[in-house]
């Protein structure tokens, strides 16, 4: 299937929203795809995966997702969005997250969760490797999965406060969390943003959804594009839920299944971001363009019908 792509569409065509003190882009990067993932065979090409981000920013991407634990041994997507951006363009945001973390030796796996008191550390690791002074949005990385969490949400949250205050962050976000656990975050400290597993057949999230939207508060679904990915974890088949509805809509845009989800995720507000990875030149401009399709009111019911078969 053809992708809808033009050189004169960038990712001003998706919008703009303010997330924390920078107005970005609604469409924007998503870095965990740069290095490669801990179980290919090979890691991907570093000078490519340096174009990939120039190139993202090209075409006016102003908000790039990263993490000190993406990583294979061999690259890290900080020190690839560092070599690739700095010095960086002032309206550029570089969001990072904090929580969890891998041992150095690359292994897909994760270490002891961090206490409140351990953030600090992992907040400059970030500063070092992506060569800033201070980092414009840390999202506390929440929920099962990265390591068992120590304590509550409110004392991370307020951890990451008094480093903002310190200097070393602009802006705090909370990532992979219930809207319980997102209205303890808000009752610490200003919450800029809410990262989330979210898209056309991950929908679990709406009361999520509605309470970032009650407090204008940016919501950045990750893997917006299906359920599971083929490549995002090892042994992972697509999900085609819905496939043959959104093949449907894809033909009638002349654009592909993917930017048809990615459209779809940007139609649930204007305060929902979206942040799809690659390593691929080819697919970045793919992802970007999908930031210029307008879907009808027709089609936006034909997607609200599909759901995950669970």
């Amino acid at each position: 299937m053809t992708a809808q792509t033009s050189p004169t569409i960038t990712a001003r065509d998706s919008g703009t929203w303010t997330l924390g003190d920078v107005a970005v882009n609604r469409i924007g990067f998503g870095a965990m795809r740069l290095t490669g993932m801990p179980w290919d065979a090979q890691p991907r090409d570093r000078d490519t995966a340096i174009a990939v981000v120039r190139r993202a920013v090209e075409l006016d991407v102003t908000h790039i997702d990263t993490a000190a634990f993406y990583f294979v041994p061999t690259r890290a997507a900080n020190e690839i969005i560092s070599t690739a951006l700095s010095p960086y363009p002032d309206n550029v945001l570089i969001a990072t997250k904090v929580g969890p973390s891998r041992p150095r030796s690359g292994a897909f796996e994760f270490e002891p969760y961090a206490r409140p008191d351990q953030l600090r550390e992992q907040v400059e690791e970030n500063v070092r490797q992506l060569g800033v002074d201070a980092l414009g949005l840390v999202n506390l990385r929440w929920g099962s999965g990265m390591g068992k969490e120590p304590g509550s949400i409110a004392d991370h949250v307020g951890a990451l406060s008094d480093l903002r205050d310190a200097g070393l962050l602009r802006s705090i976000g909370v990532s992979n969390v219930t809207a319980g656990q997102l209205a303890e975050a808000l009752d610490t400290a200003p919450i800029a943003s809410v990262q989330n597993r979210y898209g056309l057949t991950e929908r679990d999230d709406d009361d999520v959804l509605a309470l970032a939207r009650e407090h204008r508060i940016a919501f950045v679904p990750f893997f917006s594009m299906g359920r599971a990915l083929p490549g995002s974890v090892p042994g992972a088949e697509a999900d085609d839920t819905g496939a043959d509805v959104v093949s449907t809509i894809a033909d009638a845009h002349g654009a592909t299944p993917t930017q048809i989800r990615l459209a779809w995720t940007l139609h649930q507000g204007e305060n929902v971001l979206a942040i799809p990875g690659t390593g691929d030149l080819a697919h970045v401009e793919q992802n970007i363009a999908a930031g210029a399709i307008r879907l009808t009111a027709e089609e936006l019911t034909a997607l609200d019908g599909v759901v995950a078969s669970r």
